[in-house]
């Protein structure tokens, strides 16, 4: 038997070498499309080239494409399980020709391929044209030898393509395999056609015109093709079954989820297995692409996609988290085939089991509820909208999942009563909001966010993405456009900008289109906790809403941040684990140029300390551990030892960033909803280069990443070498030389402060005898002088000597020095009874502008900012000197 893989593999070798460049699959979150919930053909990702907005280096491409069908127009999801080709997720095989061959090649490549390559038999195969197409007609006829009876002109438009009302758009050719006259159904274009019997297994777009507003305005320049094959469809045929799901993958899914549940694929069930093992496949590629469960936009369609399969699982009876033990038989299937499986496959396992366990506690609560509303109710009833909406607004069950859980009893849902309900609900939270205390500024993104939801971040995988422009608000109103010159705030559905928040600052980069808008992204910030909002000066062109623009993150500066916001992860873990547990993160912020980590500890850290941390931080570096993503419950992640993050809001499930190895667990885990690096090498060098106090127990550490640590750290390198050619030294020997010239600076200093103060004394030598004294009123003696120059450190010790000298009297020295006077003041103990130095310090301090002066009765210091008032203030002392002591 030929494996759904050998095909895959055959077809895209078969296109190699007809000189098709192999091209790998895109990501299922279409980058250049932002109209579409996820890439849901083979074109998608080379619209662009189609439209000859992108060139590419090969002219030809052959690939084999994952597609997602779950959402919005293309929505096949309530008919999986229950018809043969119905699919959620798809392989969809193509070749494309970009302006080089066109309709005669095209076809002889198919019929070749799957006539001589793959020995389909030619009797077995009906093609259609669009009905005035006699060219591909006269094709088929002469290279595929068919009677004109099996070549079917159809006029209808499942026979023209078109890329939208305006583009690229030209006839196509189906060809249909007959599965035998055992199944029911007639050829395409017959009553039948909607049986089972013709199986459309290839699609040949001729695109070969060009239309405006759906009105053909003449022939494409460049003629091109596009091709498009179900994968699942073909390998049913080589298969020599009729259902896809009886293909080699599906088969060996199917006996996984049966072998778990301990139940057959037969019966009731059979369609159960289905559900599962095709949502299996979309669950797990769209976690592999970056896309989780969440409440809004392409994780609100994930999260359908595994709910309803948890549904079928809950249904089969499965006692235990079912999903999540598939996910090695998918990777089994389909890994060697698609990388990204096996990278993803820790993170695909936790997510559903996180999904899973939740949702049974939410099915359980539902169901119960359920079974209570629905105990009175015929057949035909309709359950009250107030009802569905109390199951969705108390336990988290979807509307959907209602309503399917009530198709198979025959009820019906009262779908305006639950609409109503939510507004009622959306009324209230408005209200609720606007007395709350909010800034009536934030009043516009309120409005956004309840008229628009949420814009989707798609900016963990990818710096760059379309998106289409939703809201413009200028000078804090909506506004329908903005012109050249503005400053604008714009809003779209999807980003890869970052916004603003736990402590990351927002992207900046640019955004632009093909009508000649331009504008330089400055800022991201993050209204509401749900809209990323993009700060923009336009410098040419216009923007309206509902135009495509390209959104471009600055990659360099992106990669400066994601650097620095895991490099805070690694240092909370070092300075826990050097410091002790009581280490809780106070604050940070995540610039591109540094980081700052604020956290609490009661004294500064050591040298030691703080070398310690840095090289611990280093080494997970050099180690180069890949950083793992997790989606958990704030809970879960809390009781598995991670840790969360200051200012940082959790919903219902969070990120969690593990980095670096430790004794049991990585070293660092974290609640995180940041962007950080891939591995931990990307941060290539981490710099402390301040630690600091912030607040009573609470430290601050500035530190550098990357380019900056080694810039910093050059800087620092050169001026030690600076210092050295100074010093006349190596830098080696900077440090004995500068401890050198500091002692000899001290011993200069101590014979300088001697000098002055022998000088002060009025000799040579400290120990000259003192200044002669004048005799005031009472015969008290009193020495009173000024010196320019004199260090106040030095006023103390001239007291204590002039008291000496004097035996008997009161010494007053002013200090001049920069401009500001230093002024003591000295009793000898036998006259402390009857004047203060306290008072007559307070006499001359008020004299040199100053406040207050103290000390003791014996000896009291002050000063002031006039030194020009020195002699004054002595003047001062000596007068009151002079007054006669009260009796």
């Amino acid at each position: 038997m030929t494996s759904t893989n050998d095909i895959r593999r055959s077809f895209l070798d078969y296109f190699g070498g007809e000189g098709h460049r192999i091209v790998p699959s895109a990501p299922l979150v279409p980058q250049n499309d932002p109209t579409l919930m996820f890439v849901n053909a083979g074109m998608v990702p080379f619209k662009n080239v189609f439209t000859g907005l992108e060139t590419r280096p090969y002219i030809t491409a052959t690939s084999s494409q994952k597609c997602v069908r779950a959402g919005g127009k293309h929505n096949d999801l309530d008919n999986v399980g229950y018809t043969a080709r119905h699919h959620t997720f798809f392989e969809m095989l193509g070749n494309f020709s970009f302006g080089d061959y066109f309709k005669e090649r095209a076809i002889g490549l198919a019929w070749n391929l799957v006539t001589r390559e793959w020995g389909i038999p030619a009797e077995k195969l009906t093609v259609t044209v669009y009905h005035t197409d006699d060219e591909a007609f006269d094709l088929w006829k002469k290279i595929a030898g068919l009677p004109e009876s099996r070549i079917i002109r159809i006029p209808t438009k499942d026979n023209f393509w078109a890329m939208g009302d305006s583009g690229p758009c030209g006839p196509c050719s189906e060809i249909f395999y007959d599965h035998g006259d055992h199944i029911y159904g007639g050829p395409p274009g017959s009553p039948e056609e909607d049986g089972d019997r013709f199986t459309e297994i290839w699609n040949l777009v001729f695109m070969q015109y060009q239309q405006e507003a759906n009105e053909i305005i003449g022939e494409l320049p460049k003629k091109s093709i596009d091709t498009g094959m179900g994968l699942e469809r073909i390998a049913a045929v080589l298969q020599g079954v009729h259902d896809n799901y009886d293909t080699d993958t599906f088969k060996a899914l199917i006996a996984a989820s049966c072998d778990l549940t301990k139940t057959k694929a037969e019966g009731d069930r059979k369609a159960s297995h289905r559900v599962i093992a095709d949502h299996l496949r979309a669950s797990g590629f769209l976690v592999s692409d970056g896309v989780l469960p969440a409440n809004e936009g392409r994780g609100y369609v994930l999260r359908r996609i595994m709910r309803r399969a948890m549904r079928h699982a809950h249904l089969l009876g499965a006692a235990e988290p079912l999903m999540h033990r598939l996910v090695p038989s998918l990777i089994a299937e389909m890994g060697a085939a698609y990388p990204e499986l096996v990278r993803a496959q820790p993170l695909i396992e936790e997510t559903l089991k996180l999904e899973e366990t939740r949702f049974r506690q939410t099915l359980a609560n539902g169901l119960r509820l359920l079974d209570e509303a629905t105990g009175s109710m015929a057949a035909g009833d309709t359950l009250p909208g107030g009802v569905a909406f109390k199951l969705y607004d108390t336990f988290g069950f979807p509307y959907d999942l209602t309503e399917d859980a009530l198709r198979a009893q025959g009820f019906g849902v009262d779908r305006a009563g639950f609409d109503a309900a939510m507004a009622e609900q959306k009324a209230a939270a408005r209200a609720a909001w606007k007395g709350s205390g909010d800034k009536g500024s934030d009043d516009v993104w309120f409005d956004i966010a309840e008229e628009l939801g949420g814009t989707e971040f798609i900016g963990y995988a990818s710096h760059e993405g379309d998106a289409q422009v939703v809201a413009l608000v200028k000078d804090g109103q909506r506004v329908d456009q903005a012109a050249e010159g503005d400053e604008v705030t714009i809003l779209t559905n999807q980003t890869p900008f970052y916004g603003e928040s736990g402590g990351q600052m927002g992207d900046a980069g640019t955004a632009t289109n093909d009508t000649g808008f331009a504008a330089e992204i400055v800022d991201t910030s993050k209204p509401l906790g749900r809209l990323h909002a993009h700060k923009a000066k336009i410098s040419t062109g216009a923007i309206r809403v509902g135009d495509t623009i390209h959104l471009a993150v600055d990659a360099v500066r992106r990669s400066k941040l994601r650097a620095n916001h895991s490099a805070t992860h690694l240092l909370h873990a070092a300075l826990r684990h050097r410091l002790g547990g009581h280490v809780t993160q106070k604050g940070s912020l995540v610039a591109a140029e540094r980081l700052r980590f604020d956290f609490s500890h009661p004294k500064p850290l050591s040298p030691e300390d703080v070398a310690a941390i840095e090289a611990e931080v280093n080494r997970h570096i050099r180690e180069n551990d890949i950083v793992s993503t997790r989606l958990m419950t704030p809970d879960a992640a809390i009781e598995a030892g991670a840790m969360a993050l200051f200012g940082e809001k959790y919903g219902d499930e969070v990120r969690v960033l593990s980095m670096g190895k430790g004794d049991e667990q990585s070293w660092s885990v974290e609640l995180c909803g940041g962007t950080h690096v891939n591995a931990l090498g990307d941060i290539g060098l981490f710099k402390i280069v301040s630690e600091s106090a912030v607040s009573s127990g609470v430290r601050r550490i500035e530190a550098l990443t990357g380019e900056a640590a080694r810039l910093w750290l050059i800087q620092r390198d050169e001026r030690l070498r600076e210092a050295a050619s100074l010093l006349k030294a190596t830098p080696d020997e900077v440090p004995a030389r500068l401890a050198a010239l500091v002692e000899d600076r001290r011993r200069l200093e101590r014979e300088l402060a001697e000098a002055k103060k022998a000088l002060a004394l009025g000799g040579g030598t400290a120990k000259a005898e003192a200044d002669a004294p004048e005799t005031l009123a009472g015969g008290i003696a009193f020495v009173g002088k000024v010196i320019e120059g004199l260090d106040p450190k030095s006023l103390r010790g001239l007291i204590d000597d002039q008291k000496k000298a004097l035996g008997s009297g009161i010494f007053a020295i002013v200090g001049v020095n920069e401009g500001r006077a230093a002024v003591a003041v000295g009793v000898t103990d036998d006259l402390v009874a009857g004047h203060s130095a306290v008072d007559l310090v307070k006499l001359a301090v008020a004299t040199l502008g100053g406040q207050g002066g103290g000390g003791r009765a014996d000896m009291a210091q002050g000063g002031g900012p006039d030194g020009t008032k020195g002699a004054e203030s002595i003047a001062a002392i000596r007068a009151a000197l002079s007054e006669p002591v009260a009796a």
